[in-house]
């Protein structure tokens, strides 16, 4: 399956064949994304970033992916100072900023909103993130993440336990993920969340069909034991307004918690942001120190899957290996202080 030309709105447009395709592209472009490396794939091209909802990972994720194949971004962050509070219509401003651009990467409150916006252009539009509904490139990053740790300890993807804990319900990166874990073969897939807060039905109903075992818990103690990957997420308060939602203190993902119930080779993650205050009931910073925590590989593999993606639908993929040279300005070490030390021996 091709992907030029395509908009990029739900995570239901990738198969494994295509997961995997896309994996080994992020691998060839780990150390463009590294500043080892340098490409001009794009030199010409703009990407349109149009974010009418607060980003930092995503948004510098993006620009940053786009900029190191080559390309210029134009930028604008926030409805307030687009013509839409103004009370211009999305397909408006759609018609109007396909003008100006190749690929528009767009972020909405609204479910639908990115749907109208692509129905109206003729360029590539990539969803980063429609209100609780999708969050596919976030999606993709957590596979090539999740690839590489399971390679690190010879595990495959297939057959693996994963819990999937937090707010199931509005967290679009969980939406996305578990449509293209479910693309593996043979999976427990956990949904750890108060009742109030599980996971949609359509998608349990959507890996059951493919053959997938589905279990609800709404304690993290039973949930996580013996899970391959742990996925946890916060509350999406922005979500459901003022409605109190039980949430205990169970779902504090903590050192203890993990030390106690979870395997010694767990995959920890998150897609972050996470509330590190401490009492929070999210993902404790106490786990910093442990190697079994990857949200910072996990945030680190962004870049070369997000410019995997774009070289992918803008069609230049083909053309990455014989444009790579090398850089030569400075670069610190890769890794900082506080990462595994395995991580600190990984070629990029």
């Amino acid at each position: 399956m091709s992907l030029i030309g395509k908009h990029i709105l739900s995570s239901d447009l990738f198969d494994r064949e295509e997961l995997e395709r896309l994996f080994e592209l992020a691998d060839t472009l780990t150390p463009v994304a590294r500043g080892r490396q340098i490409t001009r794939v794009l030199e010409g091209a703009v990407m349109a970033s149009l974010f009418f909802e607060a980003s930092t990972r995503t948004r510098l994720s993006c620009e940053s992916a786009f900029l190191r194949l080559g390309g210029g971004v134009t930028s604008t962050t926030g409805s307030g100072i687009m013509s839409i509070s103004k009370g211009e219509s999305l397909a408006d401003t759609s018609r109007v900023v396909s003008g100006y651009c190749d690929l528009v990467v767009m972020r909405h409150p609204e479910v639908d909103a990115v749907h109208e916006f692509a129905a109206a252009t003729n360029v590539p539009v990539i969803n980063g993130g429609n209100g609780a509904g999708e969050h596919p490139t976030q999606a993709l990053l957590d596979m090539f993440a999740l690839h590489r740790e399971f390679a690190r300890t010879d595990r495959t993807m297939d057959g693996r336990r994963i819990a999937l804990v937090g707010d199931l319900r509005h967290g679009r990166t969980v939406h996305s993920l578990m449509k293209l874990i479910s693309r593996y073969e043979d999976m427990t897939i956990v949904c750890v969340a108060p009742e109030s807060l599980g996971m949609p039905e359509e998608l349990v109903e959507l890996a059951e069909s493919r053959g997938h075992r589905v279990e609800r818990s709404d304690r993290p103690e039973t949930g996580l034991k013996d899970a391959d990957l742990v996925y946890t997420t916060r509350l999406q308060t922005e979500r459901f307004a003022d409605r109190p939602v039980p949430y205990s203190d169970a779902f504090r993902i903590d050192k203890a918690l993990v030390s106690r119930v979870c395997r010694e080779d767990a995959v920890v993650m998150h897609p972050l942001p996470r509330d590190g205050r401490p009492g929070s009931n999210d993902l404790a910073t106490d786990l910093n120190d442990d190697p079994r925590l990857a949200i910072f590989r996990q945030t680190d593999a962004g870049i070369p899957m997000r410019m995997a993606l774009f070289a992918s639908v803008l069609g230049v993929a083909d053309a990455i290996p014989g444009s790579l040279r090398p850089a030569t300005w400075y670069r610190p070490d890769y890794t900082g202080p506080d990462d595994a030390p395995f991580y600190k021996n990984v070629a990029f």
